[in-house]
């Protein structure tokens, strides 16, 4: 299976889902739209994973390749391939399905409970996250859900944490993908965000305080959803 990941900053990459990639034997492409690399023919592809980054979806002026990503995503979403979002690309593909994108009520950074929905749970694509198992946030913005999807998780500061549209095209806004080094490069290149007060914004020092075994159940719990993409691929 061949993995087109899209990168939009240079200290947010795949992190763990990298991991699987490998670990599973297919093959992984990065594409770095902040420098101006090339997007694939939708030919040479059979997953295409966004990954996040501190700009918004309507920042197209500061980012223009904001708006051709976007028409990539309406295409691949056209060819049948399987779609992954995290964070900024989850927003990305509900803008790109007709859903609003803007401010979340509370800006959420840190380690928060994920509460999947009872699509959640049926879909099988959390079967590995504990019951209230702290899973990692960074964002500021959030998504409405995309006409025909399914909503899959919440958490007290978003209502709407991910999406299932058509069985193929999955929205997360948070990052199961995180890497002790992955947040700790989020903590020095977006530490501006971290001025903002409340409820759902953790200290560094909290935020560094998890230990490796709590990295090692996230991206357990990464590596079984990424499976059930597999799977539910199949059963189309």
């Amino acid at each position: 299976m061949r993995v087109c990941v899209l990168q939009h900053v240079p200290f947010e990459g795949p992190g763990a889902i990298g991991d699987w990639v490998r670990a599973r034997g297919h093959a992984l492409q990065v594409v770095r739209l902040d420098l101006g690399e090339p997007l694939p023919a939708l030919a040479e592809i059979d997953w295409l994973v966004v990954m996040g980054g501190p700009m918004g979806v309507d920042q197209e002026q500061r980012h223009p390749w904001l708006a051709t990503e976007r028409a990539f995503i309406s295409r691949a979403i056209g060819a049948d391939k399987t779609l992954i979002g995290i964070c900024l690309g989850a927003q990305q593909i509900a803008a790109a399905l007709g859903a609003r994108v803007c401010r979340n009520p509370e800006r959420e950074i840190g380690w928060f409970p994920l509460e999947p929905s009872a699509e959640g749970r049926a879909s099988g694509l959390f079967a590995a996250l504990p019951e209230g198992f702290e899973v990692f946030h960074w964002h500021g913005d959030t998504f409405a859900l995309p006409e025909g999807a399914q909503p899959l998780a919440a958490s007290a500061a978003c209502a709407n944490q991910g999406f299932l549209f058509e069985s193929r095209v999955l929205g997360l806004q948070c990052h199961l993908e995180a890497t002790t080094e992955g947040v700790e490069r989020l903590l020095v290149h977006c530490a501006d965000e971290l001025t903002e007060t409340g409820p759902f914004v953790q200290s560094p020092e909290h935020i560094r305080a998890q230990p490796p075994e709590h990295y090692a159940r996230l991206h357990q719990a990464l590596f079984a959803l990424l499976d059930r993409m597999v799977e539910l691929g199949r059963e189309l």
